[in-house]
């Protein structure tokens, strides 16, 4: 390689470089004065090379470049030995029209240390700033459509939670003036059943916007409104409620909290077809990593020792094992003249042992 001997060949080197860079770039002397642009400086901005040479960089495009933010960076860059990063400005300039460029600066010193030039580099962001006030404003758009189907659906549950308690009236009104046993029971099962639904549905929008719904607070609220709404003023049955520390997604939780108020109705229509001193109703819930067991059991009669045990081959029965089935959990019941017990579990075994090779 050629040994440069002299700064004059030095310095034509240099601008020989610039003169190939394929953005818009300046080299301005101590006094911020052009000594050299590339030839893509030249094209961009219209200028003339023979018109521009020596002249202020602040006097270029007609004054586009004044800039009082710009006098004040560049005029430090020099004595600090400090170099200008990320300056931004949005102009109007005559070949380009509006534009929003990003400048750089580096100090070159020389032998003594001393900066004798200022290499500007100049960058055209305006296609990405705006691309990002679109993306903002699709941002805020779609902001504004989600709250709008926030409050149609607030509006839905409203509607569905109002028309649901008009079906239990009616299912109850309807019993109280039909003269067949049979059917005014069917009726009244009917109406617990649209009552149950009903407070899962009022859990779920306490709940919603939640991913994962911590069991122990849900299953305790949802077992209180059960207790308030279908245990009658005769009847004197405790709903308690025991849960471990856990989370399910919010679609499970709902199952099982079909599944816990379909269990209660069951108990309190036939764990205590007598007067009981102390009627209990337990539900339990533990949770260990993806496992979980729910146990919802009474101190009544047990279910052998019930009038109404052909009931539990009934609708409820077969939504239990169907809402089971979707968690792939298993049932297991357990009935004895000290009370009734149905366990759901979920299981699942992770292997430990090395992939074979």
């Amino acid at each position: 390689m050629k040994q440069i001997h002299d700064l004059a060949e030095a310095q034509t080197l240099a601008l020989a470089i610039v003169d190939t860079l394929p953005e818009p770039f300046l080299v301005l002397d101590d006094t911020l004065h052009l000594l050299a642009g590339s030839r893509c400086f030249y094209e961009v901005f219209g200028e003339d090379p023979a018109k521009t040479q020596g002249r202020s960089l602040f006097e270029l495009s007609g004054g586009q470049w004044d800039i009082p933010g710009l006098h004040q960076l560049l005029a430090a860059v020099i004595p600090e030995h400090a170099a200008m990063g990320g300056f931004e400005f949005e102009q109007d300039f005559a070949k380009l029209g509006r534009r929003t460029f990003q400048l750089n600066a580096l100090p070159i010193r020389d032998e003594g240390g001393s900066s004798r030039m200022v290499l500007l580099a100049i960058k055209d962001i305006t296609e990405r700033r705006i691309a990002e006030q679109e993306k903002q404003q699709l941002l805020e758009h779609t902001e504004e459509l989600l709250e709008q189907q926030r409050t149609l659906l607030r509006e839905m549950q409203h509607r569905i939670a109002n028309s649901l308690q008009i079906i239990a009236s009616i299912l109850l009104l309807k019993a109280g003036s039909v003269s067949s046993e049979e059917t005014k029971s069917e009726l009244r099962a009917a109406h617990q059943r649209v009552m149950s639904v009903a407070a899962v549905q009022r859990q779920l929008n306490a709940s919603h916007g939640i991913e994962q719904i911590e069991m122990g607070p849900y299953l305790t609220k949802l077992s209180g409104g059960l207790a308030s709404s279908m245990v009658g003023p005769k009847q004197s049955i405790d709903i308690v409620v025991a849960a471990s520390e856990g989370a399910l997604p919010s679609s499970h939780a709902v199952s099982v909290g079909l599944i816990v108020t379909e269990l209660i109705m069951n108990a309190i229509k036939h764990a205590f077809p007598k007067a009981h001193a102390s009627a209990r109703i337990r539900v339990t819930f533990e949770m260990a990593k993806l496992d979980w067991k729910l146990t919802v059991s009474d101190n009544g009669f047990g279910r052998l020792h019930t009038e109404n045990s052909k009931s539990s081959t009934g609708l409820g029965t077969a939504l239990i094992a169907a809402l089971a089935k979707q968690l792939n959990a298993q049932i297991s019941e357990a009935s004895s003249p000290k009370g009734f017990t149905v366990d759901v579990t979920r299981s699942t075994f992770e292997s430990r042992l090395p992939v074979a090779a």
